[in-house]
Formats: C-alpha cells, structure tokens, sequence
C-alpha cells in the first residue's frame, strides 16, 4: 500500500512551473501593454489629466458607450437565456444550422456587420423604413448603437448558459410540478437560481465587449458628438489628430471606470453562487 508520504502525480507540472507561465502569459498579454499605457499617460499632470477626462465631450461618450452597453447586455441575457432554453429543450428540423448561427457574430468582421446592419436600420432600409413611419429613429442614435451591440454581445450569453441548462436535471423540475408548483414557480425556484451565475457571467462579457466595440458601432452611431459618440470613437480621433496623451487620458479614464463596474458584476455573482449553493 502505498505510504501517507506518497503524493499523486498530476497531469500538469508542479504549481511553480504552472504558476511561473502563467504570470509569464498574464504579463506579456495584460499586465505589459496596460503598463505601456500608464507610461503614456505620465506625460501628463493631473491637472490635464483631469481636464482631459472630464471633458462635456468625453463624458458624453462615456455615457453613450456604458449606457448601450448595458442596455444590450441585459437584453441580450434575456434572449440569450431563450435561445438556449430552445436550443436544449426543443428538438426541430434545421436545429443544428439555427445552433451554428450563433457563432456567427464571432467570425464576421465587425466593419461588415456595422455596414450591414446600418444598411439594415436605416431611413430606407428594410427595418428602418417601418419604423421610421412610426417615430422610431434606429440609425444614427442610440437605438442603433444598442443593435449592434446586441448582435456582438447575443453569443457570449447563450454558449454561458447552454452548458449549465444541458446538465440541469429535469427529474427536479418534473418532481416540482409533482408536488403542485406552477410552471412560473417551478423556473422561479428551481431552475432560475442555477442559471443566474451564468447569466451574469454572459451579461458581463457582453457587457465589457460593448464597451470597447468599434468597427460595427461607428458606422450605424452617425458619430454624432455630444449624442452618438463613442468612447473607442473618440480614442480613435485623438489618436488620427495625433494627440496620443488625450487619447491615453481617455482610454485609461475608460479602462478604470470598466474595471470597477466589472469588478462589481464578479462580486455579485459570486454572492449569488453561494447564495445558490
């Protein structure tokens, strides 16, 4: 028998060898480039730094971009939690070409789902054109900016909650409505707080990937300041004029302000897993 002394061989390499490429990898892909950025910025003092960042015109941004990306996120997690519900629960012809669609956004270039979906929603397209009649301004506003991020954001949300709703157990649902639970309680009770995690691990990646989104936001937006401005558009801007230190006071206004809303969603969805659990 084998001795208390005896310990397990893993698959991997020791913690240390592990450890030290993986800080390797964080610092060549993260940690570095958000450094170079902090250099950048040393430039300049706080005082223009400060002006800088909260400048009308970079505020305005910021608000366009945090407020779209926050607006797609959430309804990007209610679709995306039904469109995983039916791709699990359901069985129907052409289910496996529906499932592969969802990929989709993540192999278009973004520039050619901006045109599109800008050809799509706008005055005369063939969206746009019904609810233009009705008062409802999708292109060039903050509807469209909206659009376009739910289409980029819709995939993150389904394949986060796919997995997690294919190894839920039926028999607990079947043993709920067993001893009489509605439907609406039963998905209130049993199955929504299984699927919170997820959905908000989903909403935080559609979330952040708002954020920073440019090539199928900058065409359907209209850059508009001051109304569709982007963040990332605005960047790009400073950068063209040349004006890489307002660009950096910028980017790096937007990268603290990501954080901390992130660092938040973490937070909460790890009190919601125990909570779960």
């Amino acid at each position: 028998m084998p001795s208390r002394t005896d310990t397990r061989r893993g698959v991997l390499p020791g913690f240390g060898l592990t450890m030290g490429y993986s800080i390797l990898y964080l610092s060549l892909i993260v940690l570095i480039p958000l450094s170079a950025l902090l250099l950048n910025s040393t430039g300049l003092t706080w005082e223009k730094f400060w002006s800088i960042a909260t400048d009308p015109r970079v505020l305005a941004s910021y608000r366009v971009s945090f407020l779209t990306a926050a607006a797609a996120g959430l309804v990007d997690a209610v679709l995306g939690l039904l469109l995983a519900w039916v791709l699990v629960r359901y069985e129907f012809p052409g289910k496996k070409i529906f499932d592969a669609m969802i990929d989709l956004p993540f192999a278009l270039p973004t520039a050619v789902a901006g045109v599109s979906l800008t050809a799509l929603y706008s005055s005369k397209g063939w969206l746009g054109s019904f609810f233009e009649p009705l008062g409802i301004k999708t292109a060039f506003s903050p509807l469209g900016i909206t659009l376009a991020l739910m289409f980029i954001g819709i995939p993150f949300v389904v394949r986060t909650v796919q997995p997690v709703l294919q190894d839920l157990d039926a028999e607990v649902e079947e043993a709920a409505a067993t001893l009489g639970a509605s439907r609406l309680r039963t998905f209130r009770s049993v199955i929504l707080p299984e699927l919170l995690p997820p959905l908000l691990t989903g909403f935080a990646l559609a979330f952040s990937r708002g954020i920073g989104e440019y090539g199928s936001v900058v065409f359907i937006s209209g850059n508009m300041p001051m109304k569709t401005e982007i963040a990332p558009l605005l960047i790009m801007s400073k950068l063209e004029q040349f004006d890489y230190a307002g660009a950096t006071a910028v980017a790096l206004m937007l990268l603290l302000i990501s954080f901390a809303l992130l660092l938040l969603i973490n937070s909460l969805q790890s009190r919601v897993r125990k909570t779960a659990r």
